[in-house]
């Protein structure tokens, strides 16, 4: 029997609030503790760090990918498990969801949503019935959420598009949702 992996996408910058780092942080151990591989962008810096360290530091299975434009500049965390390079971000997304029965989404900028809307748009076509989590770490995504929505009602998206979205408010929640859907 193969390990749960669970894909994190999160911000290459710790944000403005310390309870993102946080967040990140527990996840982190939380992934080690339940013996889950962690599969991420590779990155040494913010809240990719952070998660990488904690789940490290735990005794976890860490797997990063990482785009060779990025390995500077994300400082490629090369002490991982396995650490892989790719030549592009697409094949960055790619190998990180085909390697993942999960995803979870922690605050994070432009490259976090890139990820998540990429993920979202393959489960709307089929491509993957992975579980998508949203952790919404001190309201962080709630404009996000409202988004969804207007999209949807807008007629833009069927209301599947909702379905494919778990929102969580903290690490913990999120561990118990992965483990109702991956258990």
């Amino acid at each position: 029997m193969s390990q749960t992996s669970v894909c994190v996408y999160c911000g290459s910058r710790n944000g403005a609030n310390s309870a993102y780092s946080q967040a990140a942080h527990r996840f982190g151990q939380l992934l080690a503790q339940e013996g889950w591989r962690l599969v991420y962008g590779a990155g040494d810096v913010g809240l990719m760090g952070e998660v990488a360290r904690a789940a490290q530091a735990a005794g976890g299975d860490t797997f990063g990918v990482i785009p060779v434009h990025l390995l500077q500049r994300e400082v490629g965390k090369t002490d991982l498990t396995r650490f892989v390079v790719t030549e592009t971000m697409h094949e960055r997304k790619k190998v990180m969801i085909m390697n993942a029965d999960a995803v979870v989404v922690l605050p994070g900028g432009p490259g976090s949503l890139d990820e998540l809307f990429e993920a979202l748009t393959w489960r709307q076509l089929g491509l993957h019935d992975k579980p998508i989590l949203v952790m919404n770490v001190d309201g962080y995504w709630d404009p996000l959420r409202e988004l969804v929505q207007q999209v949807i009602g807008h007629g833009f998206a069927d209301t599947s598009l909702a379905d494919f979205i778990t929102w969580v408010d903290d690490p913990e929640t999120a561990m118990a949702a992965l483990r109702q859907v991956l258990n």
